[in-house]
């Protein structure tokens, strides 16, 4: 079932025949605003852009309000400070949209962010039409990830406060970018409140015609697919893109070995980079089949064509010493794990599975090959991260000798610090 606002439906109504006629109505933002006086450590904040106003830092409001409602903060002096959606359910109580100037929230306000958003990623790689359009609060739309795989755009709401705002965000959208469908996405947080959802589910098209089968896009000429209904985060990991197309640089004629390889994105790019055989290792088998079919979408590729490809799914922590024990050594081990700080209480476990992993990694590496970690943990902080790293290598008295350090590619822009998290780490052991 499709569930929009009225405003909504009579819009995409005109753009398609795809659109059922009877869904649930999502009742409008109350058009009174929430004042709000807030810590002065808050204002300096605000001031300098930061999108995030956690509830703790609200000294007074008008009135109690519903996920959606516009919230105006104002400094000590009754002036303008920021405007923004308020969710009561969230630490981040308001998500500012706008700074020091009141400015209206509607429509064509969202649609000159897209525009702005797009802009960002004109300089994309060719023949690329999987990437992030919209990354949240850097974007301007806090709370708030669209993806694109080909024709297909990918809506994630991390916060009910989006959910009022569909009609303005979605009405200009066609506008910007061309697509033939939209799949909604609720973060976990999200859905623990379908009270305030009025019917939307985590993963229904919101336009146009339910595909069946994977949507292919590409990436740098390279063919992958994506299930944007029951995949990580929207269906693929497109921010290792970059790191990807490094390591595609690295491995001619090596033998690699692809940690927490999920749908074997790197591992196609290894071999599409030469390497002769690829080892894919991940605890998802529907995953691990995926991997299995990349491979065969892009056998076009010679060098795709020609690599060894295997697969092995289980626990990467139970898989590796397995595979140190039969001797098996790589000259290439890419570790991509999953976040494991989201919180800070997490951090001193995550540093230690981090590290882990890296002697583990250097137990299967060969004496002058090349390790690639990765960690995607925002609580953790770059110099933390290639620290813990080096620290654990030094135990193996393996010393990593650094090719490069990477981050966020460019449709991931970082605008604050909170929103940091990736980082990766090239280097000969």
């Amino acid at each position: 079932m499709l569930l929009l606002t009225a405003t909504l439906h009579a819009t995409l109504a005109a753009m398609t025949d795809h659109i059922l006629e009877s869904f649930p109505i999502i009742p409008p933002v109350g058009l009174k605003r929430i004042a709000m006086r807030v810590t002065k450590q808050a204002e300096r904040a605000l001031g300098r852009g930061h999108p995030w106003l956690f509830d703790q830092a609200i000294l007074n409001q008008s009135h109690e309000g519903n996920p959606g409602d516009l919230a105006v903060v104002f400094d000590s002096r009754g002036k303008f400070l920021a405007i923004g959606l308020f969710d009561p359910f969230s630490p981040i109580r308001v998500r500012i949209l706008a700074y020091k100037k009141p400015v209206q929230i509607d429509s064509q306000f969202y649609k000159r962010n897209f525009l702005k958003a797009v802009k960002i990623r004109s300089s994309l790689p060719p023949n690329t039409t999987g990437y992030r359009l919209v990354h949240g609060a850097n974007d301007n739309f806090p709370g708030f990830v669209m993806d694109i795989y080909d024709r297909t755009l990918v809506i994630k709401l991390y916060s009910v406060a989006w959910v009022p705002h569909l009609s303005d965000v979605l009405v200009h959208l066609n506008q910007v970018v061309a697509y033939d469908q939209i799949v909604l996405r609720l973060s976990r947080e999200v859905q623990k409140h379908p009270g305030n959802l009025f019917g939307l589910q985590d993963g229904i098209y919101i336009h146009g015609t339910k595909v069946d089968s994977p949507i292919l896009f590409k990436e740098n000429e390279l063919i992958f697919e994506v299930d944007p209904i029951s995949g990580h985060k929207t269906g693929f990991y497109l921010d290792q893109r970059d790191n990807r197309e490094l390591v595609s640089t690295l491995c001619a004629g090596h033998s690699v070995l692809n940690t927490f390889a999920y749908t074997g994105g790197f591992s196609v790019y290894a071999a599409k980079g030469g390497a002769r055989k690829v080892t894919g290792v991940d605890i998802s088998r529907p995953a691990l089949e995926a991997a299995e079919r990349n491979f065969k979408h892009n056998r076009g590729n010679e060098k795709v064509r020609a690599c060894i490809h295997e697969t092995y799914s289980g626990n990467i922590f139970k898989v590796l010493p397995e595979f140190i024990k039969q001797g098996l050594k790589f000259d290439m081990v890419i570790i991509d794990p999953p976040s494991f700080a989201k919180r800070r209480s997490q951090v001193d476990k995550a540093i230690k599975a981090y590290q882990r992993l890296t002697r583990l990694g250097l137990m299967s590496l060969r004496s002058g090959g090349i390790l690639v970690q990765a960690s995607c943990s925002s609580q953790i902080d770059p110099e933390t991260f290639f620290a813990a790293v080096h620290k654990a290598a030094a135990v193996e008295n393996r010393p990593l000798h650094e090719i490069c350090r990477t981050a966020h590619p460019l449709d991931h822009p970082i605008t604050f610090k909170e929103s940091s998290y990736l980082k990766c780490l090239f280097a000969v052991a």
